[in-house]
This record gives structure tokens, C-alpha cells and sequence, in this order.
């Protein structure tokens, strides 16, 4: 395959919450444009786009995936992104590259919060966008209604370019407001009718609205329209591309992805109204950093340009390495040639250059400014990285992504496959930036963490399926702290005769609580040589060994000052142990005099949910512990709570708010601050630490 045309390509990503059409959509634009043979359904797990088999498992997206197809002597490369909540971060990376976005609003479900997540990243990359109403076959499918709620979501006037003709059941067809023409679908084709009588008033008054809208934003058409003449249909087109690129209003379309209804109509939009990477350069100018200097440089969306290349997606494959996928922003990118990745300063080796058609890869010699291909085997290359000429170095903007939000604790189910499973895992983040792993020194725990559980559980999945390991998912320990309310002295007296040279130590401590979030102090107050200089940092390291492990449930002790204030020695028999048993023993009598607690990470929640889930979120807090900080009202109908929460009672909160909003509702925490854990709780955290205790050293 030879390179194509700048001005003859278009970059689309297919984005919505869940279910509402996205791979259904993707695979009847692919299936008009004669790039594949037969519409594969979720159903039946065939399609295109949804291939790997946690997709065709949960009947959901959980990866973008890349396909292209030529229509009307036009290169569309589309993208079908993920609308679950738990991989939406990946819909947010492909934007990074897209020129245009298909937004699909089901007519039976409407805008969710999801929804409009994904429409708020459109304009943090400044992406035009048009919108497909899908599922207006389906019994309760209510086109208008999903105008009008898309326009109070988005704050955006939406003009319907198309209009439906029946709906449920009796959906059968479409009208083209452009051209004033129906179309009825049967048996996959079809068919121009007369627009029907019951309808004529509708389109007629639909007509005017758009073009009315299209008049009001040029003088030479508005004064042409109030007198009387009508736009052409030039003239209409021409304004419908000019709304869309400027985001002045919203181009609706309508149909049904599974039946194939007003697809084709669609296609037609989105070459209309979506930019070529030429126009999109004009909107969102292609700019990034000399590593040389830190000047800013930009480039052309030309072939003959340097090359400049951004890595939105890697895919881990066990066998044929790491496919990365990658968006040619200027110049050309070939096959068998080196490159220079401006990130991270490596050169890497080009070997075959592919396009890809879902899980297909189809070799090219090379790509030009404005594709979408892919290689294979790039070691030194990660998801956000810029790949350019080595004479030429760019680094493109990197997308941010967000923080997992949830964590896991994992074990291997095999004892034994511990490095195993960390490779696996390591292999796994390079194609997720939004799953994050680590070894928690405290609880001796691997901990994974994502962006809810059903990431985490599709990751694990992963991970048995492409290497091999098997791990079980626990409920991570909370990193609880200890700490003193009260002021104590204590003395610490080691002694220990065995025949021969013995054991002596023997110090006095003071303790006092510090501000919270101080950490640890120590003093040496000794006054002459009641402890020889060369003991006393020994009895310091005591103090601080026993306040890592903790007095009270085994927990780091943090904001306690101890002062060395008096002692004894002996010797021959003193000795840095034994003043480092003695600090350990006063340290432990000082805390059980000093009110000692437990202290519990509090987290900060936001929570976006509808205004009719309202009650019973807060209602749900404050059966957490929470105390809730104040209530906003959002767009769309939503409300955002915010809340101090204690992370314990955390832990499986994104499954709770999607039942509690039957999946409407947002959410985003980080920690806040350290609180004292109530008494009982306490009580209960002692008594099951124990328990652990005797199991050990049964």
C-alpha cells in the first residue's frame, strides 16, 4: 500500500459511554465502504474492532482498536474506543490523535455521565465532532428526546441534519434535511421514497432551524435569506462544515449501526464535516519541544516535512513483541530505517511498517503525514513517546493520564511465580499507562491498581491469557499509622548475665506527641557521661525499629519526639545491643502510658452522579464515616459531592456507585490526611492483628 494524500485522509474515533453502539458502528462503516464482507455482531463475538477475548467475553470495549476503509476516494482510519468507565483513560489517548469524533447518543438510554466525560476530552483537544442518535429500532427509542438531552449535557445548540421516519418497530428510514430526500431501508438496501405526508410538516420546520442557523453566521446569507431567497444546497453544506469545524452547533445524524439505517448518510457527514489533517493543523497547530534547546518548534502536516510521529497505543503480544501504533503527524515514516525517539533519546530500529484492520496487520513500505500504522519490536518505546528524525528531534505533548482511583492486593496462585508475575505485569503497563504496580515495603504486598475493578480483573485476565501466570485479587491492608496523645517517661533496663561477658544497657526516654504530619524526632539531652557518646545512637536506632513496626496493632508509629534524657552503663559489659534493646524497651513502656491511637487515612471524594441519585449518594457517605464538604450543580442534571471519606470504607466503592446510579455516577479520590480510627474500631483492628500473630507462630 502506498502513502496517501494528506487532504484524502480522515481520523475518526467512534467514542460513547457503553453499549450504546460504538463497535456496531465502527463495523457498518467498514462493512459500506466494502473493507469488510459481512456485519459482525457483539452477539455473535465476530466484529472487527472487538477481538481480544476479555471483548468478546463481557460483550463490552475494553482497548481501542484501529481499523481504515476508503470511501468516495477517501482514507478514513477510525478508531473504536472503550465507554465502560474503567477504560475510558484509553478513549482519552486516542483523542490525542484524532482529527474528528463521531459522539453516538443512544436514543434509548440518552447522554450518561460517561458520555459526557469522553465530550469534555473532545475539547480538551479541541476535536470537532458530529453526532449519530443510534438505536431508533429499538422499542422506547426516542430521537427528540435525545436531542434535547443532548443539548442540555453538552450546552450546545444541536441541529438535526437528518430526521428520523418512525421509530421502534415501524423505524424504517431516514430524511436528508440537505436535499429534502427520504430513504427507506429494507433487507439491507436502500431505497429513495417521497417524504412521508405525516412527516412534511416535521422536515419542513427541521429545514428551516438548520438553515436559518447556517444564514445567521454570514451576512451576504442572512440578508440573502430574509429577503426571501433560499439557500442553496452548496451554500448549506458549506455552513454545516463551517458549524462543525467552529463547534457553533452540533451536526446530528441519525440510524441504527445493527440494521445499517442512515449509516451510509453518516459517512457522508463525517467527510463533510470532520477535518483532513491539513485543516486540523489550522484548528489545533501541530507543535511540540526542541530536546536540544526547549524552543518551541512546529510542523507541517507535510511529506516533505520531518518526520514527527506520536505513540498513542502499545499492545503486548508474547510472541511478536510489543506492537506500538502511532499517528504520523509530518513527513514520512518507512520501513527498514532507524529513528530517533525524542522522549527518551534512543534510537530505534524500523523494521515492517503495518496498518491494521483490528487484529490484521497489512505490511507498507511507508507512511505519510496525517496515517495511522504500526510497528512492531520498538524496545525503548512507551505509550506518549515521539518518534523523529535523529537531525530533526520533536517531542510531541505527552496526554496525562489520570491516577488509578482503586488497588488491589495480588498473590500468585503458584508459589514461586513472584518474578513471574511481575513481568508479566511490567509487560502489561507498557500497553496500560493507567494500571500502576508496586510492592507496598510495609505490608510486603504486590498491589496493583486501575481505574476500578473490572480494569483490574480484565488486566489479570490478560495476564493468564498472554503469559501464563494465575493470580488471586485481595483486598489490600490499609496503611494505618499509630501515634501518642499525652506526654510519658519510661525507663529501658537490659541486663543479661550468661557466664562470661553480659549484656547491660539502661536509658531514660521522654516521649510527647507532635503536630500531625511532623514524622519522627530525636534528642540526645545527656548530661555528662551517664551513657558514653558512642551508645546513644544505638538507642536511638531502638526507637526507630520499634516505631516501624508499631507498639499498639503493628502499625508505623509517625509524629512522636523522644528525648534521651538519662542512663546508666557498665564497663564492660554495655554494649551498642543492649542500648539498643533498652531505647526498644523504654520507647514500648513510654507509649502504653502516652494514650496511644491508631490514625486512618482519610481520603478526599469527589462523586459526579444524576440530581435523582443525589439523596441516596449522600446518604451512602455518611454511612461511610464520611463527612461531606459540599454539594455543586453540574451540566447535564448532575450534581458533584464532595467529601472526606475514610479510605477504608473505600475499598469496592466503584461497584457501589454504579448500583446506586444504576452506572451513571463518577468518582475520584487521593488522600487527603491522617485521622484518629474510633475506639471500637480500634479494638476490632488489635484483636485481628493478634489473631494474625498466633496463626504465625503456631
Amino acid at each position: 500500500m502506498n502513502k496517501v494524500d494528506v487532504e484524502k485522509i480522515r481520523n475518526i474515533a467512534i467514542v460513547a459511554h457503553s453499549g450504546a453502539g460504538k463497535t456496531s458502528l465502527s463495523e457498518a462503516i467498514l462493512f459500506n465502504a466494502g473493507a469488510i464482507d459481512r456485519i459482525g455482531t457483539i452477539e455473535a463475538g465476530n466484529t472487527t474492532m472487538d477481538y481480544e477475548p476479555e471483548e468478546i467475553d463481557r460483550k463490552i470495549s475494553v482497548t481501542s482498536a484501529v481499523a481504515f476503509c476508503d470511501w468516495k476516494d477517501t482514507r478514513v482510519n477510525l478508531i473504536d474506543t472503550p465507554g465502560f468507565i474503567n477504560f475510558i483513560e484509553d478513549t482519552r489517548g486516542c483523542l490525542r490523535v484524532s482529527d474528528g469524533t463521531v459522539v453516538i447518543v443512544s436514543a434509548l438510554s440518552g447522554v450518561k455521565a460517561e458520555t459526557e466525560k469522553i465530550w469534555r476530552y473532545t475539547v480538551e483537544f479541541d476535536v470537532p465532532r458530529v453526532v449519530f442518535v443510534n438505536k431508533l429500532d429499538k422499542e422506547a427509542s426516542d430521537f427528540f428526546n435525545a436531542i434535547s438531552e443532548l443539548e442540555k449535557s453538552f450546552e450546545q445548540e444541536a441541529i438535526p441534519i437528518f430526521v428520523p421516519i418512525g421509530s421502534g418497530e415501524n423505524f424504517k428510514g431516514i430524511i436528508d434535511l440537505i436535499f429534502m430526500k427520504a430513504y427507506a431501508f429494507e433487507g439491507g438496501k436502500e431505497t429513495e421514497i417521497p417524504i412521508p405526508e405525516d412527516l412534511q410538516q416535521t422536515a419542513g420546520d427541521f429545514r428551516k432551524k438548520l438553515v436559518e442557523k447556517i444564514a445567521e453566521a454570514d451576512d451576504s446569507l442572512l440578508e440573502k435569506y430574509l429577503e426571501g431567497g433560499e439557500l442553496t444546497n452548496d451554500e448549506v453544506l458549506k455552513g454545516i462544515k463551517e458549524a462543525a469545524l467552529t463547534k457553533r452547533f452540533i451536526p446530528v445524524a441519525c440510524g441504527s449501526a445493527t440494521r445499517n439505517i442512515g449509516v451510509r448518510q453518516l459517512m457522508d457527514i463525517m467527510l463533510m464535516c470532520l477535518p483532513t489533517p491539513g485543516e486540523m493543523s489550522r484548528i489545533s497547530p501541530i507543535r511540540g519541544i526542541n530536546p536540544k534547546d526547549n524552543k518551541e518548534i512546529d510542523r507541517k502536516p507535510l511529506s516533505t516535512d520531518p518526520l514527527a510521529a506520536y505513540v498513542f497505543k502499545t499492545i503486548a503480544d508474547p510472541f511478536a513483541g510489543k506492537l506500538s501504533i502511532f499517528r504520523v503527524y509530518s513527513g514520512v515514516l518507512k520501513a527498514d530505517s532507524t529513528v530517533l525517539n525524542a522522549t527518551s533519546g534512543a534510537k530505534e530500529r524500523i523494521g515492517q511498517v503495518f496498518h491494521l484492520m483490528g487484529k490484521k496487520h497489512i505490511p507498507t513500505q511507508a507512511v505519510g503525514a496525517g496515517e495511522i500504522a504500526a510497528v512492531v519490536k520498538l524496545k525503548e518505546t512507551n505509550v506518549g513517546d515521539s518518534l523523529c528524525e535523529e537531525h530533526h528531534p520533536m517531542v510531541l505533548t505527552k496526554v496525562k493520564f489520570a491516577e488509578p482511583i482503586i488497588a488491589y492486593a495480588i498473590a500468585p496462585k503458584t508459589k514461586g511465580d513472584e518474578d513471574k508475575v511481575g513481568t508479566g505485569l511490567h509487560r502489561l503497563l507498557e500497553e496500560d499507562p493507567t494500571l500502576r504496580f508496586a510492592r507496598d515495603e510495609e505490608s510486603k504486598e504486590m498491589l496493583l491498581s486501575g481505574m476500578g475493578q473490572v480494569h483490574l480483573e480484565v488486566a489479570l485476565e490478560k495476564l493468564k491469557r498472554k503469559f501464563g501466570v494465575e493470580v488471586v485479587m485481595k483486598t489490600p491492608k490499609i496503611a494505618y499509622r499509630e501515634t501518642i496523645k499525652a506526654h510519658a517517661k519510661a525507663q529501658g533496663r537490659y541486663k543479661k548475665q550468661s557466664g562470661g561477658r553480659g549484656q547491660y544497657g539502661d536509658c531514660w526516654l521522654e516521649i510527647e506527641p507532635l503536630p500531625r504530619g511532623t514524622g519522627y524526632q530525636f534528642q540526645d539531652k545527656i548530661v555528662g557521661g551517664v551513657i558514653p557518646q558512642q551508645y546513644r545512637p544505638a538507642v536511638e536506632k531502638g526507637v526507630a525499629e520499634t516505631m516501624k513496626e508499631g507498639v499498639i496493632a503493628g502499625y508505623q508509629m509517625v509524629d512522636v519526639k523522644a528525648t534521651l534524657t538519662d542512663g546508666s552503663y557498665h564497663t564492660v559489659d554495655s554494649s551498642e545491643m543492649a542500648f539498643k534493646i533498652a531505647g526498644s524497651m523504654a520507647f514500648k513502656k513510654a507509649v502504653q502510658d502516652a494514650k496511644p491511637v491508631v490514625l486512618e487515612p482519610v481520603m478526599k471524594v469527589e462523586v459526579v452522579a444524576p440530581t435523582d441519585t443525589l439523596g441516596a449518594v449522600i446518604g451512602d457517605l455518611n454511612s461511610k464515616r464520611g463527612k461531606v464538604q459540599g454539594v455543586e450543580p453540574q451540566a447535564g442534571g448532575n450534581e458533584k459531592v464532595a467529601a472526606l471519606v475514610p479510605m477504608s470504607e473505600m475499598l469496592v466503592y466503584a461497584n457501589q456507585l454504579q448500583s446506586m446510579t444504576s452506572g451513571r455516577g463518577l468518582y475520584s479520590m487521593e488522600f487527603s490526611h491522617y485521622e484518629e480510627l474510633p475506639a471500637h474500631m480500634t479494638a476490632k483492628l488489635v484483636a485481628e492483628r493478634e489473631k494474625i500473630k498466633e496463626e504465625e507462630n503456631a
